[in-house]
């Protein structure tokens, strides 16, 4: 199991030198009276949270603990026990938890240290933050763990225990979802893709924008215009569906049976509008959404229709649909059934300032409130870049927590943090992926304190002009920004005398790592791609003469960087060649 550990962090790296009166020594000087035991009916899951905290004592400490099941112990053993225990359960007075419980305990029992959860994720995430918490190891990045050796550990009597905020945590980020390391390391278990694995697999909410798939306009249309959204009188393919056709209703409910069997590991299956503002303009289809108070009255009523011929084959599943754009507004006089998913999309807002006591985002506010009190589960999909462009400065980091926050307060159940999903090279990506992981277990932790430990290990020498940059990324920030996901390097937010002082900070975090390893120097470049793409664009001949233009290509072309969702590479260079011609 190969570890990439930042060298400057182990140098520095501070080790226990006495226990003083603790009672307890874990290791000291490479031996250890303890092993790792495990019940035999351990999940998987937590067999290899044993061997990963096996692996990193080892790293920290220099002792190999061996893992042992508890029927192969000797008396007086002493023990981390990994997984619940009856006999531990017993004296301290515990129940075994729920199996889906993500919540975790770490203590001690006597001599002994037990760490505790949920068997399929709960028991890991324990064995991961007693890592974190009590021997300082990050997990940054898939090629950024640090770790901090020591040359004795002892401790006295603890209890420490942790649940969930948001119970599906999401970080869509390109650099860390395909990753599952670092996504059970940093206790996110949602993806795109379900998938089963060793750390307990990971959860998904399968598809989105769905009409088209269950009912394409290329197989039906020609034969069956009836289904698609009549628009100004006429019907029309790749649109909307027509939802008040019986025969659309049944063909998106054989569709779902299909998918579902098909994609057995989703928790929640997507029926939901195409990414369109084309809706049916039909009289049977008015008629429902004046019955039910609009757009997503219709959606609801279409839907909760699939979500009752779905129960009694699948009563484990749910049904989900977007209130998105058109239907954004929470219905009246109808509600969602109790196996329905109501996935609400904030693409509208801004977010230069917390979604709650912004002017701006106040239609938002109302719509989570409203859907907050009929919809049985609340699903957010979030926006924390800028889809125009991806690499340039997108400072949101002051509204992070406190929006997580908000869709706790009403009731989400699951926050799907939509980023830089297409490529590397996003704005901050790396320290914006890990920081999003830690709020959405826990958002009242602090987001300034999470930025610093980020900058100060993995930017190394750099750290503090990089942070300078980042300040001044944030500072752009004022009273009356209005911040959304589609600004372009033209927008006030950027000024001149922005990108010539950031453009000083960051060479002198270039010149700061100038000697170390390509990995950190690497990190910094991606940092100062941010202004290297403004001056592209904004003062292209100057970028051309001092070769930032040239460099830039050729760097976003090394590293695969896509600069917005829509264009590959080639398309962006020969955008900014034709807009920045002369």
């Amino acid at each position: 199991m190969k570890k990439f550990i930042y060298a400057v962090v182990i140098a520095l790296a501070a080790t226990v030198t006495g226990c003083g009166d603790c009672a307890n020594v874990l290791f000291s000087n490479g031996k250890s009276e303890y092993a790792i035991v495990l019940c035999s009916n351990a999940s998987a899951s937590e067999r290899t949270a044993a061997a990963e905290l096996q692996d990193y004592l080892e790293q920290i400490g220099g002792v190999v603990l061996p893992i042992m099941d508890s029927d192969k112990m000797t008396d007086g053993q002493k023990q981390i026990f990994i997984g619940y225990s009856k006999e531990y359960g017993a004296e301290c007075g515990v129940a075994c938890p729920d199996k889906n419980d993500e919540g975790y305990t770490y203590r001690t029992v006597g001599d002994n240290i037990w760490i505790y959860g949920g068997s399929i994720r709960g028991t890991m995430y324990g064995v991961c933050s007693f890592l974190e918490n009590e021997f300082g190891v990050r997990w940054y990045t898939k090629d950024c763990t640090v770790v901090k050796p020591m040359e004795q550990w002892c401790f006295k009597d603890f209890c420490h225990s942790e649940s969930p905020f948001i119970n599906y945590r999401f970080v869509q980020y390109f650099n860390v979802e395909p990753h599952k390391e670092w996504l059970a390391h940093n206790k996110c278990n949602s993806v795109w893709t379900a998938q089963e694995n060793e750390y307990g697999g990971l959860v998904a909410y399968w598809n989105a924008h769905t009409f088209e798939q269950f009912v394409p306009s290329g197989k039906y249309f020609a034969e069956h215009p009836e289904y698609f959204s009549l628009r100004d009188g006429k019907r029309t393919p790749y649109t909307q569906l027509c939802l008040s056709n019986p025969e659309v209703l049944q063909l998106c409910i054989a569709g779902m049976k299909q998918a579902i069997a098909d994609n057995p590991l989703y928790w929640v299956y997507s029926m939901s509008q195409n990414d369109n503002m084309l809706p049916c303009q039909c009289e049977e289809c008015r008629a429902i959404e004046e019955k039910f108070g609009g757009h997503s009255g219709l959606m609801v009523w279409f839907v909760n229709q699939v979500a009752d011929a779905i129960k009694p084959l699948y009563p484990d599943k749910y049904i989900g649909t977007f209130a998105y754009q058109y239907t954004r507004k929470a219905p009246v006089g109808i509600s969602p059934r109790e196996n329905v998913v109501i996935r609400l999309c904030s693409i509208e807002c801004c977010f230069a300032h917390p979604l709650e006591g912004c002017e701006h985002n106040a239609p938002f506010i109302s719509d989570i409130s409203d859907w907050s009190k009929i919809a049985p589960h609340l699903f957010i999909w979030d926006y924390v870049v800028n889809y125009r462009q991806y690499v340039a400065p997108f400072p949101n980091f002051g509204v992070l927590a406190e929006n997580i926050r908000t869709f706790g307060k009403f009731n989400a159940i699951g926050i799907q943090e939509e980023a830089q999903y297409e490529s590397l090279g996003g704005e901050f990506s790396d320290m914006k992926s890990w920081v999003l992981s830690k709020l959405l277990w826990n958002p009242n932790l602090d987001t300034d304190s999470l930025v610093n430990q980020f900058i100060a290990d993995y930017y190394g020498p750099a750290g503090t002009h990089i942070r300078q940059y980042f300040d001044l990324c944030h500072s752009l920030i004022k009273d009356e920004t209005v911040m959304g996901i589609y600004i372009n390097d033209r927008n006030p937010l950027f000024t001149n005398e922005f990108i010539a002082e950031a453009d000083k900070l960051l060479k002198l975090a270039k010149e700061a790592v100038s000697n170390c390893d390509e990995d950190v120097r690497l990190r910094v470049d991606m940092v100062a791609m941010q202004i290297d793409y403004l001056r592209v664009l904004r003062t292209p001949q100057e970028a051309v003469d001092d070769g930032t233009r040239d460099r830039f290509f050729e760097f976003i072309r090394k590293h695969n960087i896509l600069l917005n969702e829509p264009q590959s590479i080639e398309e962006s260079i020969e955008f900014i060649l034709r807009n920045t011609s002369k």
